[in-house]
């Protein structure tokens, strides 16, 4: 069993950062591949960027390739998303995951946090 929770959302002007954070319960956190997902009002969950289990692999969605960066502490056991260059269509719930591989689909993953609102104004 896994818990997951987030933390640092907020509201941030356009071009600013945010750094979120989800920090994880259990002792099996370096066995879990953690992943990012996101959801706007009236549109569907989507997958931010993941890293591996040992945090040697991320990968990122196109939308946040090069402005986002994922990163995790085992020891700590916690993930963070660093956001930058933030754009108003970066507002949304950003959710933490954690799965067995980096994928894109929400199936892939077994346990999720509560979700943090991030906004971002013009």
């Amino acid at each position: 069993q896994v818990q997951l929770v987030e933390s640092g959302g907020g509201l941030v002007q356009a071009g600013g950062s945010l750094r979120l954070s989800c920090a994880a319960s259990g002792r099996t956190f370096s066995s879990r591949a953690m992943a990012w997902f996101r959801q706007a009002p009236g549109k569907e969950r989507e997958f931010v960027g993941g890293i591996s289990r040992g945090g040697g692999s991320t990968s990122y969605a196109d939308s946040v390739k090069g402005r986002f960066t994922i990163s995790r502490d085992n020891a700590k056991n916690t993930v963070w998303l660093q956001m930058n260059s933030l754009k108003p269509e970066d507002t949304a719930v950003y959710y933490c995951a954690a799965g067995s591989f980096v994928l894109t689909t929400m199936k892939s993953y077994d346990y999720w946090g509560q979700g943090t609102q991030v906004t971002v104004s013009s």
